[in-house]
């Protein structure tokens, strides 16, 4: 098919993946036409399997390849490298940056569309989480089939095998206490229906997770922004918040926070529960990426023991965004008001999800999917990182896990225009301010180690940010002269 130059200084896996774009530009390889299995162009090319694995899924991730399971890889039909938007997509970029844009775009999966700043992984990365016989064996356990109903707290048997997970992690929880959901951002629709009315003032993190800031907004809450620091919130900051605003709710995330990837110290938890017992305020604790993490992290929830502290997870991100599944973990007065918020706003999660989830769970091999998925995630993070800081990006802090990278533009950069640019090039960029409750102009932009480690992003910053320096410079040498 081609061949690849072991001595040149670019990646074997580079080599494979820029040879295999320019093979559909030229529609060498036309929409439709299966390519060689990774094994056999791993044996053609006398590289590792692992090598193509990864020229295969950065291909996949840009939207250039796609696979049918056991079938194979196939060339998308339709696919053009590089091709920028039709005119038609161009116009809605209007909305660029708004949360529900954002979300949207990262959902709608459109074909050649680099999600670079994506909050989820590639499709290919968790498609044999959730093999097909879990589904069958799901319907053959479950009391009536697809005629099941699912109470709802949630199965039993499935909040038990959810506490034990907890338990693992430190966070003392039984069955009692867990409440499932349909994920992380219908845990925080049920806290704002619990717990909060039009006027409460909330505490957020500055930068924050997007999509909840709109959430409180609906419900005319008032929220007060804390700075968000590589070792968890500035306290200072904090406590002088609660002086002035006495704060009815916190929301947090304390190990590997999106969007710049940093974990919580033990001493900053520590110090931030004295301040919620002593300004008496609800904290909910967000551990959605918290699967990412190797080894233990210390929680709110488990130096609280629950005492006021709501924690909520999901497993969308790390194992199945189809199954759409959950949970809240709280002590019984707080869970019985979330399960009335439940029953009223959905009644119950789909039956079907559950048994689905809870065969996963039985069948023991959700540690080695998370095993497998952290060495994945953290080979792409160091790609990334070394790709996109030789592009020009800068990182003060990289963080030491999870799937998001916090790079800074240079100075003199407009961002705004850079995430436009972007998108009008099949690559969607998310500005820091869409992060901030408050808009606050920002230079950071969120990475997603994934979809970030292609070189189509690195050359395309490349070119951006040389040619702003080369401004600079240019700037500078009429200066001097003057």
């Amino acid at each position: 098919m081609f061949s690849i130059d072991r001595s040149s200084p670019i990646a074997l896996a580079n080599q494979i993946e820029t040879q295999l774009r320019a093979l559909v530009a030229s529609r060498a390889l036309p929409g439709g036409a299966r390519l060689m299995s990774i094994r056999q162009l791993a044996s053609q090319l006398a590289v590792s399997p692992n090598t193509v694995v990864l020229a295969y899924d950065r291909l996949v991730a840009a939207g250039i390849i796609e696979t049918h399971g056991t079938a194979g890889f196939f060339i998308r039909s339709g696919s053009e490298a590089g091709r920028t938007l039709p005119d038609e997509m161009a116009l809605e970029a209007g909305a660029e940056q708004e949360p529900v844009w954002l979300a949207q775009q990262a959902n709608d999966q459109r074909a050649g569309v680099l999600l670079a700043s994506s909050g989820a992984l590639p499709p290919s990365w968790l498609q044999d989480a959730v093999p097909a016989a879990a589904v069958q064996r799901a319907l053959a356990h479950s009391a009536a089939g697809m005629a099941s109903r699912c109470p709802p707290q949630g199965l039993p048997e499935l909040r038990e095998h959810i506490a034990m997970l907890l338990r693992g992690t430190g966070i003392s929880a039984d069955a009692g206490s867990i409440l499932t959901t349909f994920g992380g951002t219908h845990a925080i629709d049920l806290i704002c229906r619990s717990f909060l009315q039009a006027g409460d003032t909330v505490l957020v993190e500055d930068p924050g997770y997007f999509l909840m800031f709109g959430r409180l907004q609906q419900e005319g809450i008032r929220m007060v922004t804390i700075r968000r620091r590589p070792d968890g919130l500035d306290l200072d900051q904090l406590e002088a918040a609660c002086r002035e605003h006495r704060p009815r709710l916190l929301f947090v995330q304390t190990a590997l926070h999106n969007p710049t990837g940093w974990s919580s110290s033990a001493a900053n938890l520590h110090q931030l529960l004295t301040l919620a017992r002593q300004y008496g305020f609800l904290i909910a604790e967000d551990d959605v990426h918290g699967h990412f993490l190797a080894g233990h992290a210390t929680r709110l929830a488990s130096l609280s023991g629950l005492d006021g502290v709501i924690y909520y997870s999901s497993f969308c991100k790390a194992l199945s965004p189809a199954l759409r599944m959950g949970y809240i973990a709280a002590a019984p007065g707080l869970l019985k008001a979330l399960l009335r918020a439940k029953i009223y706003s959905v009644m119950t999660t789909p039956a079907l999800n559950e048994y689905v989830l809870l065969e996963v769970l039985k069948a023991g091999n959700w540690r080695k999917h998370l095993d497998r998925l952290q060495r994945k995630i953290m080979a792409a993070r160091n790609a990334s990182a070394r790709q996109l800081s030789e592009a020009g990006v800068l990182f003060e802090h990289v963080g030491e896990a999870g799937i998001f990278l916090w790079g800074t533009m240079p100075e003199g950069l407009d961002v705004d225009l850079l995430v436009q640019d972007a998108y009008r090039n099949k690559i969607l960029l998310m500005r820091g301010a869409a992060f901030s409750a408050n808009a606050t102009p920002d230079r950071h932009i969120r990475f997603n180690v994934a979809f970030s480690q292609h070189t189509r992003l690195s050359s395309y910053l490349r070119e951006r940010l040389q040619a702003v320096a080369g401004a600079r410079s240019s700037l500078g040498r009429v200066m001097l002269q003057k």
